[in-house]
């Protein structure tokens, strides 16, 4: 009888995480081992691209409650969970105090989930799993409501750019018999807010289908993105949310305008979030409604990328960008802000360019690689000859077996 995975995670909407998740689906060897998924709501665009092999199990209507609004929760009679949902809110409140260093509130989450999985029912209670994954934070659902021999926790994001109460995170921490980095300084982070931790923590970087995205990069030509004549076309992909950045996209642009007065520049953003009237706030605020173009969501962002000529990044803090990696796989220039862990990322003038973080300087390095085409042209030349999709981190998996 083939080991046993459980795999749990929020839903499978686009994004950095979802998108890895799916990339680990497609890589794991289904001869060697079973996988079951767990999601927490069964949505997003890319449930379409689960492999076949995997087993999503049945929706668990508490478990779908959890991140709708909590009018939602009262209509549909779980008079509980809304309750505690209530209460993780006045928590988070009295929380914020100790945010001294005004860092993206990551407590709201955490309480939560803290107060709401007590409540929930054990997944698949009959089986116990060889190994369950969490595969994106908070994670005491797995903790809590999974029976396996061991358990794995996945961190994202660089903690010291987010706000988290270190003193009542650590015992979800504990109960984890490994925790996942996707990149070095993630670890070295995470490390850094959780030093009792350092012995659980290893890394595994995100993997990648490259034949897949490949592929879905020749499924259309977007018609959102027609190429003029001395237009210079760039893009970036995420969530509309502070890490991202995007806010101060059209500064950045109109920076750059001014210092390539020959080209016509476009700036197209993928992506959705709770920042959206902001960025466009921000847009008109510029007059950049003509050069920068929010696209919104899109299903399979691969043939955006393929047609841009330059990816971009703006990110004010990674954990190791998915959609870099993926512009890179298609062989694209890309250019990235100078974050914490920017480094890991990108070999700066070899698989693309690190530029600095503030608005002048960061449009000034945009500006010399467009300008530079011998530079861009070496670049691609070096992806090409290089792979990317990290294939061989998913034996770390499997060596749990």
């Amino acid at each position: 009888m083939k080991p046993r995975i459980l795999i749990a995670m929020h839903y499978l909407e686009l994004g950095g995480a979802e998108a890895a998740l799916i990339g680990l689906l497609h890589a794991i060897d289904y001869q060697q081992v079973d996988v079951d998924l767990f999601l927490y709501d069964q949505r997003g665009e890319l449930m379409r691209y689960i492999p076949r092999q995997v087993n999503l199990l049945s929706a668990i209507p508490a478990y779908t409650m959890l991140e709708r609004p909590i009018v939602e929760l009262v209509r549909s009679g779980f008079w509980r969970l809304a309750a505690a949902r209530l209460w993780a809110k006045v928590i988070t409140r009295m929380a914020k105090h100790k945010n001294t260093k005004h860092l993206d509130d990551a407590t709201c989450f955490f309480n939560m989930s803290r107060y709401t999985t007590p409540l929930l029912p054990l997944i698949n209670a009959n089986v116990e799993y060889d190994v369950a994954i969490s595969f994106l934070t908070p994670h005491h659902i797995v903790s809590d409501k999974v029976r396996a021999k061991k358990k794995l926790a996945w961190i994202h994001t660089d903690y010291t750019n987010i706000f988290v109460e270190a003193e009542k995170e650590l015992p979800m921490w504990l109960k984890y018999d490994g925790i996942a980095a996707i990149s070095a300084e993630a670890k070295d982070k995470f490390i850094s807010v959780f030093p009792t931790l350092a012995s659980k923590i290893f890394i595994c970087e995100n993997v990648l289908p490259v034949s897949m995205i490949r592929d879905r990069a020749d499924e259309f030509v977007p018609q959102e993105m027609p190429l003029q004549k001395d237009e210079m076309c760039m893009l970036s992909i995420g969530r509309y949310s502070n890490p991202k950045r995007f806010d101060e996209v059209p500064l950045i642009c109109k920076r750059l305008m001014s210092l390539l007065p020959e080209h016509n520049i476009r700036w197209y953003i993928i992506g959705y979030g709770a920042d959206e009237a902001l960025i466009r706030q921000r847009i008109a605020e510029s007059e950049m409604q003509d050069h920068v173009i929010l696209l919104g969501k899109r299903d399979n962002p691969y043939p955006y990328i393929k047609a841009c000529d330059l990816y971009i990044q703006p990110s004010r803090y990674e954990g190791k960008s998915i959609t870099v990696r993926e512009a890179q796989i298609l062989c694209k220039p890309v250019v990235i802000t100078d974050y914490p862990t920017a480094k890991s990322q990108v070999i700066n003038g070899v698989d693309g360019v690190i530029v600095p973080m503030p608005i002048e300087a960061c449009a000034e390095g945009i500006g010399e690689v467009l300008r530079d085409e011998v530079l861009r042209k070496r670049l691609c030349s070096y992806l090409q000859s290089h792979d990317y999709g990290n294939l061989t981190e998913v034996e770390k998996i499997h060596s749990l077996l």
